[in-house]
């Protein structure tokens, strides 16, 4: 390892610190994932790689929660799967409650998949359609070897009244319920085993518009009477704003600002937050009148081929020369505010 290396672990590693104070429950150090990119048929030479996620750090409190933002393709997924230890990282270190999972064998993990459990993008897919709910609610407590004090049946039962379902549709199947309905499914299947962290993985993308705001609602409650922790990952900002106490912003396997909500809406320092915060719809006329729309130009370029130094320099409206040859290091320009920009917005001079 060299000297430049040990630099930038240990600054990222002060970047986790920085973020919380108090004791966190998930801490993310210089996180990488690196998918290789081979040529020929018999003899795979790997001739690239796609940096899917390219030295990602942060933190996530206990009982707080922390979203991941980003457009498709900026590695925001693939951080979260890295977390529940469905993809080995290519390097970097994951810690979950003192404990390094990061290398940890999957007889290892075995235990601590009780305390992360993760909320999938798609209820269509995720649910098998051969069982009824009440196989798939209760395949963690068999899986896991749980004895339930009257039974997995009353148990599922419980689970299911818990997220707003009829507890007499345990012997239904998947097909028989609405898209929401499913979700609600998958979200008693992840409560089951009383999980400390939940990864939720675009958890109302594939909802209607109505049906968002109850799922998203019942996230909250479920947070309050549970005390849980969520990583919330979504493309859509409206729906960050009304879940998440802090948010990160990604671009393109980076991370280019970290700030609590109220912070990173109401002044967002980085040009790429504040393009995508001048596309989130307003409703109202009134508000929407005089704000400035922000349209990028070109393409996300290809993680294969990433620019150098500062990624966004080939769409941003305030990239220079330096921006081009120098990375801009993560750099807190206000109490909990990082952004990683030669050239922020919203600072006081």
């Amino acid at each position: 390892m060299n000297g430049e290396e040990v630099t930038t672990s240990q600054s990222a590693e002060a970047t986790v610190a920085a973020q919380a104070p108090g004791e966190p429950l998930l801490e993310v150090t210089d996180l990488k994932k690196h998918f290789p990119v081979t040529s020929g048929i018999i003899f795979k030479r790997q001739v690239g790689a796609v940096k899917a996620v390219d030295g990602v750090s942060f933190s996530v409190r206990k009982g707080e929660t922390l979203g991941l933002v980003g457009e498709s393709g900026c590695g925001k997924t693939t951080t979260g799967r890295m977390i529940m230890r469905l993809l080995k990282p290519t390097s970097g270190k994951i810690v979950f409650e003192g404990h390094d999972i990061t290398t940890m064998s999957q007889g290892a993990l075995r235990p601590l998949r009780r305390d992360i459990q993760m909320i999938f993008q798609d209820p269509y897919s995720s649910l098998n359609p051969r069982k009824t709910v009440g196989a798939i609610v209760g395949a963690p407590f068999r899986l896991q070897n749980i004895q339930t004090d009257n039974g997995v049946k009353r148990a599922v039962q419980d689970l299911l009244e818990l997220v707003g379902l009829n507890p007499e549709h345990y012997n239904r199947y998947p097909h028989e319920f609405s898209g929401g309905q499913r979700q609600r499914i998958g979200i008693a299947r992840t409560l089951a085993l009383k999980p400390k962290l939940i990864v939720a993985d675009e958890p109302v993308s594939a909802l209607d518009v109505s049906i968002q705001a109850q799922v998203i609602n019942l996230l909250e409650d479920l947070q309050d009477e549970l005390g849980l922790t969520y990583l919330v990952i979504a493309h859509d900002l409206s729906v960050v704003r009304h879940t998440a106490d802090r948010v990160a912003v990604m671009y393109l396997g980076k991370m280019v600002e970290l700030a609590d909500r109220t912070s990173l809406y109401e002044s967002p320092m980085h040009p790429y937050t504040h393009a995508l915060l001048s596309a989130v719809p307003i409703p109202d006329p009134a508000k929407r009148k005089g704000r400035e729309r922000i349209r990028l130009q070109g393409d996300v370029p290809s993680p294969l081929n990433p620019p150098p130094a500062c990624r966004f320099h080939t769409r941003c409206w305030k990239a220079q020369e330096i921006c081009k040859t120098v990375e801009p290091p993560m750099a807190e320009l206000k109490p909990g505010h990082q952004v990683a920009c030669h050239f922020p917005e919203n600072v006081s001079a």
